[in-house]
């Protein structure tokens, strides 16, 4: 089973889990202590973001260490880079014509007061 980063990161549970693993390397149990969700689950979770390449894992003797992947975070990054400068440039031009519609509210509020 194949997911993509947005199937992968659709749900808030993996969502929980990619915050929890921010902070660095952690084991199931500690991952479980943070989210109060079943060990099940998050195994569960974290056996799907692994699979999507969001997380590995390192044996360390019988602990077995889960931690996040930069590239697909880096890869969905620059994804939506092409997407940022687009809104930007929207934001831009809303921001300009909400400056010039307040200068014209002001202007004929000077107006109507004379």
């Amino acid at each position: 089973m194949h997911l993509d980063a947005f199937q992968a990161l659709a749900d808030p549970t993996r969502r929980r889990i990619v915050e929890a693993l921010s902070v660095g390397e952690q084991q199931v149990n500690d991952v479980v202590g943070k989210l109060d969700i079943h060990q099940s689950g998050v195994s569960r979770h974290l056996r799907i973001l692994l699979e999507a390449r969001f997380v590995q894992v390192r044996a360390d003797g019988s602990r077995r260490l889960y931690s996040l992947r930069p590239e697909p975070f880096q890869e969905l990054d620059a994804w939506l880079e092409g997407y940022r400068s687009l809104w930007d440039r929207r934001l831009d031009r809303f921001g300009e014509a909400l400056r010039k519609r307040r200068a014209a509210r002001a202007t004929h509020s000077k107006e109507k007061a004379r």
